[in-house]
């Protein structure tokens, strides 16, 4: 199975690297941007993306990405498909059950696409710039990515295609259709496929992904229980009420931690009780590098700290503290935001809830904003 990516500019934020059944990612990439492109991927260790010159028109990109499957070239790891799906660059958030659904209805019909509603009425202007005519617009779709197609039968349509297609097409569903006499199989899709134009797209895309990847919390702790972080997970899931939040000992962090991968976590709150360093943030820590979790979205770490001020002089504890900033900087490297936050105890019941509510209402905003200005800072609640 191969995902063939079509786009003009270096932008990663697509990257469909976590559908593990793709075999290969075609990439296609203006010249000018092949070596940030490149960089991109060197920076992330993406293993299956290939790069090939765009074209410019769409079809001609495409076209490039065919024939680089296609094609047997000296040292290349490529290897024709059965399958090819064509997906523009611009739309990040592609479901894989959408992907499943056109690829497994190419097989049976040859070609297939994703559709959705028209949201406004098609119109067709006469010369002099008035209505001619329009649409009925309950009898049309609005074609969209992704789409699918045997290989054979898209590289042959490729192929036959006169250079007025390929300067002037914009389906390749019409292109199968119009050379191959292949029908396409019509697949709804989900309102998710909107194409990313404008500049004011990228602050809707961003808020997007920050609200899917804040839908869930790790807690892990150094001890198997402890009040304080019973307490300030029952604050944290009333805080964030549509929010799973869970928790678990680091002893059997890196057991589970595969399973917090695959449930795609992207926050977890290390709980410090009784300790002036960072010995069980730094383990976390080194489990996420290992994991990789962080090569495609930031992961938020908040270290939290209970710090009983009577027992060690307040100095002593910040100098320990203070040691985050470097942590911090040497982990954002590789996408994780390391924050920390103090909590002071022993104090009566009311100021300790009302500690723990703040900690829980810091950590919520953290997790939210996922604002790197506030790296390696040290907060107090």
């Amino acid at each position: 199975m191969t995902l063939n990516l079509q786009t003009k500019e270096p932008n990663p934020m697509k990257c469909l690297i976590l559908f593990c059944w793709i075999k290969d990612i075609v990439v296609a990439v203006t010249r000018e941007n092949m070596e940030a492109m490149d960089g991109i991927i060197q920076r992330y260790q993406h293993k299956r993306i290939s790069l090939v010159e765009s074209g410019v028109t769409r079809h001609r990109s495409i076209f490039s990405g065919l024939k680089a499957l296609a094609e047997n070239q000296p040292n290349s790891k490529l290897s024709k498909p059965e399958v090819v799906i064509i997906h523009d660059a611009v739309r990040p958030f592609v479901e894989e059950d959408v992907l499943l659904k056109v690829v497994t209805a190419a097989k049976e019909h040859g070609a297939a696409g994703a559709v959705r509603p028209l949201v406004s009425t098609v119109i067709s202007p006469s010369a002099d710039g008035c209505l001619d005519h329009s649409l009925e617009r309950a009898r049309y779709k609005a074609s969209e990515m992704p789409q699918a197609f045997l290989f054979d039968v898209i590289y042959e349509a490729y192929q036959q295609c006169s250079d007025y297609d390929l300067e002037f097409g914009t389906e390749c569903l019409q292109l199968a259709l119009k050379y191959c006499h292949t029908k396409a199989k019509l697949v709804e899709g989900s309102p998710d496929l909107w194409k990313v134009t404008y500049k004011r797209d990228l602050y809707a895309a961003e808020s997007i992904i920050k609200e899917r990847i804040s839908q869930q919390i790790c807690i892990v702790m150094g001890t198997k229980e402890n009040e304080h972080v019973g307490l300030l997970e029952e604050m944290l899931k009333n805080e964030l009420k549509q929010v799973n939040v869970t928790s678990r000992p680091l002893c059997h962090a890196g057991r589970d931690l595969q399973q917090i991968i695959l449930e795609q976590c992207y926050n977890f709150v290390c709980v410090n009780v009784m300790n002036f360093d960072f010995q069980e943030t730094q383990k976390l820590l080194g489990m996420l590098e290992e994991s990789r979790l962080s090569i495609l979205y930031p992961v938020v770490v908040v270290s939290v700290h209970f710090f009983d001020y009577n027992s060690v002089p307040f100095g002593e504890k910040m100098e320990n503290l203070m040691w985050i900033r470097e942590f911090a900087k040497e982990v954002k490297k590789r996408n994780i935001l390391l924050c920390g936050l103090l909590i002071y105890y022993p104090q009566d019941e009311l100021k300790l809830q009302e500690s723990l509510r703040q900690g829980a209402t810091i950590i919520a905003a953290l997790i939210k904003e996922r604002n790197s200005g506030l790296v390696g800072q040290l907060l107090v609640a």
